[in-house]
């Protein structure tokens, strides 16, 4: 019943869903992007709601404080400190290692705010623990939710990235001008 309102809600806010929710993988990483305002969160979570499907979503620490930090820790939340130099893409490995099941939604721009540089720990945490990508689109130009295929890493780092942008290049978020331009280039290492 809760995700026949969550697709009604979903429906009656414009959007739809394209291609499949990766339910029959164990471990992913669920690379989301343009992530460009506050009304992503609650799109994402409308949208794993209404497919009655299962994720984890990393975000800053701050979000997990009373008041309302228990909402996140229940929606699947997976507080970060963002202020330290510590070993984040380590730590994400070893969780994927430690779990029988994961999907673990990132988004790679780090923030709502636009952004000349991707943060690349996603690629290296599918990498590093041997799991495939599901790319998600956020396209709010054509009010349309997609999964990708399962994207897996090989040895060319840079070809995999080059690939990984072309599906999310000129995709526009909510705030369109915060959203990764067509002509977008960035080098992986």
């Amino acid at each position: 019943m809760r995700h026949q309102i969550c697709a009604f809600l979903l429906k009656l806010w414009g959007f739809r869903v394209e291609g499949q929710y990766p339910h029959a993988i164990p471990k992913c990483l669920i690379v989301v992007m343009p992530h460009t305002s506050n009304w992503d969160f609650p799109l994402g979570i409308l949208v794993r709601c209404s497919l009655s499907a299962k994720g984890n979503f990393v975000a800053k620490d701050s979000l997990f404080k009373p008041p309302f930090g228990f909402i996140f820790y229940k929606l699947g939340g997976v507080p970060v400190d963002r202020s330290k130099n510590n070993n984040f893409v380590t730590s994400v490995i070893d969780t994927f290692e430690k779990r029988d099941e994961l999907k673990l939604v990132i988004a790679p721009e780090g923030t709502r705010k636009k952004v000349s540089r991707l943060k690349t720990g996603f690629y290296w945490i599918a990498r590093g623990a041997g799991v495939p990508m599901i790319l998600c689109k956020f396209d709010w130009g054509k009010r349309v939710v997609s999964f990708s295929e399962p994207v897996y890493t090989t040895d060319d780092a840079q070809r995999d990235f080059e690939g990984i942008l072309d599906h999310f290049r000129g995709v526009p978020g909510c705030n369109v001008e915060q959203g990764i331009p067509a002509d977008f280039q960035q080098q992986i290492v």
